[in-house]
């Protein structure tokens, strides 16, 4: 059969065009699951950047695709639809009194020893995770550093391991973190990429938040900013529980300053606006 040459056009045919019900429908689902505000005159962006996700499942129409990320428990359809839909929010230092608070309260109040590990969890394309890297490398120059990086995003992962940010990307860091903490790429226009040495300090893997996780060990600090949102309040409680698990006594956890744990039972102290710290133990590794 001739189609067999050709199949991915052959694919393509098979969905139908994106109706009005169908955009409805996924505006109010991408509203409710990650709080985009898709307004009239969005279809076509719509179309266009769910439609190979509609074709690659087999899906003939946007109605059948809509009613399998709403089945799916794992949340990994969700987050395709989340890849696909959303405009990448991140960048470097955003949200900077969190880093401030880190650098000045929680960072010298941590005593001695030589490894300082953080979890940057759903770490997006990394601008976060070497934000951290550079700030503690300036306020704890002689600790061996550990950043460890998740996301449920096979492909933002991929990204952020490289590490490789445009000119644009890099605008607003403090003056001397550029030539400091990355290297030129070679090619068109200004590219950079982070040094290795800062590199080395971080490693990442995926992970998918709302299933069961643990780790080997606590960890002093945890970030976990602007997921929370995907979430109800229900996975939203159970998340929270299994991070304050993951700290350690007297640690702490940032979440987004858009997201606040004021409507779900949880163990953590509030410290300030989208920062929470677990009880300490006496006699803790916390000087205060």
């Amino acid at each position: 059969m001739s189609h067999h040459s050709d199949p991915g056009r052959v694919e393509l045919d098979r969905v139908a065009p994106l109706d009005p019900l169908e955009f409805e429908q996924i505006r109010s689902l991408a509203h409710r699951a990650f709080g985009l505000d898709l307004k009239s005159g969005k279809e076509e962006l719509v179309s266009a950047r769910l439609r190979r996700l509609v074709n690659s499942g087999g899906f003939r129409t946007y109605r059948e695709y809509c009613r399998h990320v709403l089945a799916d428990s794992t949340g990994e359809a969700l987050a395709g639809m989340i890849d696909a839909l959303a405009t990448n929010h991140t960048s470097f230092l955003r949200e900077p009194d969190h880093f401030h608070f880190l650098r000045q309260q929680v960072l010298p109040a941590l005593a001695g020893g030589q490894l300082l590990e953080i979890w940057c969890a759903a770490c997006s394309t990394g601008e976060e995770v070497w934000t951290l890297a550079f700030l503690v490398n300036e306020a704890t120059a002689s600790r061996n550093i550990q950043i460890t990086a998740t996301d449920i995003s096979n492909k933002v992962l991929r990204f952020a391991e490289r590490a490789v940010y445009s000119e644009e990307r890099c605008q607003g860091l403090p003056a001397g973190w550029l030539s400091r903490y990355f290297v030129p790429v070679d090619g068109p226009g200004r590219v950079y990429r982070v040094c290795p040495r800062i590199r080395t300090q971080a490693s990442f893997q995926r992970m998918n938040l709302i299933k069961p996780f643990a780790w080997r060990r606590q960890f002093p600090v945890i970030f976990c900013r602007n997921v929370m949102i995907y979430f109800d309040r229900e996975t939203q409680e159970r998340v929270v529980g299994q991070l304050a698990e993951c700290l350690e006594p007297g640690g702490y956890l940032f979440v987004g300053h858009a997201e606040s744990l004021t409507r779900i039972a949880h163990s953590l102290d509030y410290v300030r606006p989208a920062v929470y710290r677990k009880p300490a133990n006496q006699g803790g590794k916390w000087l205060r």
